[in-house]
């Protein structure tokens, strides 16, 4: 399996309209704000698995300069629509990540979880090459450990401690973990590690 996985793209570009209607509109204020005080005003983020656009409009609304990307091509299509001219989204993939030292921030909510963890070193050492030095590095992960295929997506699980050693080797420092319940209804009891990391 090769970073996000054919599986995992292919649910996401088989479901899409229905994940929008689930996670476009939910607020995601607090979780957003804790990345941003890490940031300068109007600074350069890139959405690195940004889903159908809820968190890069959120950022380009705020005057933050956004690059966004998605391996699923019914997901770009759908944040595109959303965008319109507020920010670039790009059809990739993690691995073809190779921007350097070009973003003040990168956001990976929900998206890293898809990449194995035989990919994951090499996946988050590109990404922390895009961050500029003193860049900020929002990534979250279902609590919980390994690996795991649930319908058609796999799942890479994380605890504080596991996360923090799966990190070990990208040039970021962990300045900031903390566990948040998921806010799509219904689903309040699936638990979620929030980390932020910030490049030397």
């Amino acid at each position: 399996m090769s970073d996000e996985g054919e599986d995992t793209i292919g649910y996401y570009d088989r479901n899409a309209t229905r994940f929008a209607a689930d996670t476009a509109d939910l607020d995601m204020s607090a979780l957003h704000d804790r990345f941003l005080r890490h940031l300068p005003p109007g600074g350069r983020i890139l959405d690195a698995g940004c889903g159908v656009g809820r968190d890069a409009l959120a950022f380009a609304e705020r005057e933050y300069s956004v690059v966004a990307f998605d391996g699923s091509a019914e997901m770009v299509r759908l944040a595109r629509e959303r965008l319109g001219t507020g920010a670039e989204v790009r059809h990739m993939r993690f691995g073809d990540v190779a921007w350097r030292e070009e973003f003040d921030g990168i956001w990976a909510c929900a998206s890293l979880l898809h990449v194995p963890a035989a990919d994951f070193p090499a996946i988050t050492t590109k990404l922390a090459a895009a961050l500029r030095a003193g860049g900020a590095w929002y990534m979250s992960f279902k609590v919980g450990e390994g690996e795991h295929i649930r319908g058609a997506r796999m799942f890479m699980n994380h605890s504080e401690t596991s996360l923090r050693a799966a990190l070990k080797h990208a040039s970021v420092t962990v300045v900031d973990v903390w566990t948040t319940a998921d806010v799509r209804p219904g689903r309040q009891n699936e638990g979620w590690i929030n980390a932020v990391a910030v490049r030397a």
